[in-house]
């Protein structure tokens, strides 16, 4: 799963290195093996966001990109558009694709709602917009878990304590909007399935034989 993930980012020509940051030895050991730059991390390190901004204290960048290896199934392209957005100005990115009708009420698979410009208005593992007249016509987009940050942006992030919403959500990035710090999202055409559940890695696997790539 991580070799995916860690090839997936190699591929991506905006980025100039890919560090795996990590507090397992085993992790670690496996980096070693496949020659893959990697670095040990506190394991009092609360989220991925924390481990980034530890690694980001000794490597100086531009944005920093966090990528978590569950993903298997990331992309080059997710990074891709996850860079079109940081813009100047912008300090937070993320990614979004249609959601698909069976992650709708799947409490697993986050939604996000964007503002017209391009901003993310919410995230939620409800089902939001909530279609209210039962139209059946409601459009609803399902968060990927790809995030970039300015320098600034990673530090705050890490010295702000756990927000109300964040908590009631398990969400993180609800912490940067609790604060007021817009997140600028990108659309991309390619769905992931982040593994947390048996379920989930059946439903990757399952995809990864249907493309010919397990």
């Amino acid at each position: 799963m991580i070799q995916r993930v860690y090839e997936a980012a190699r591929a991506c020509r905006g980025l100039s290195d890919v560090i795996v940051a990590t507090d397992s030895d085993e992790i670690f050991a496996l980096c070693q093996k496949h020659g893959w730059s990697a670095r040990m991390t506190s394991a009092e390190c609360r989220s991925g966001t924390d481990r980034v901004r530890e690694v980001a204290r000794s490597v100086s960048a531009d944005i920093y990109v966090n990528v978590q290896g569950d993903e298997p199934l990331a992309r080059a392209e997710h990074l891709d558009a996850l860079l079109s957005v940081m813009k100047p100005g912008v300090t937070v990115g993320t990614v979004y694709t249609p959601c698909p009708a069976e992650d709708v009420a799947n409490p697993n698979a986050v939604k996000i709602v964007i503002a017209l410009d391009g901003r993310a208005l919410y995230f939620s593992r409800a089902a939001i917009p909530f279609d209210r007249d039962s139209r059946g016509d409601v459009r609803y987009f399902k968060h990927l878990r790809f995030y970039a940050y300015s320098p600034q942006a990673l530090e705050q992030f890490c010295l702000w304590p756990e927000s109300e919403l964040e908590r009631d959500e398990r969400l993180e990035q609800l912490r940067f909007l609790d604060h007021g710090v817009d997140i600028h999202a990108a659309q991309t055409a390619f769905d992931t399935i982040g593994v947390d559940t048996e379920d989930d890695l059946r439903r990757v696997e399952q995809i990864l034989r249907s493309q010919g790539r397990a």
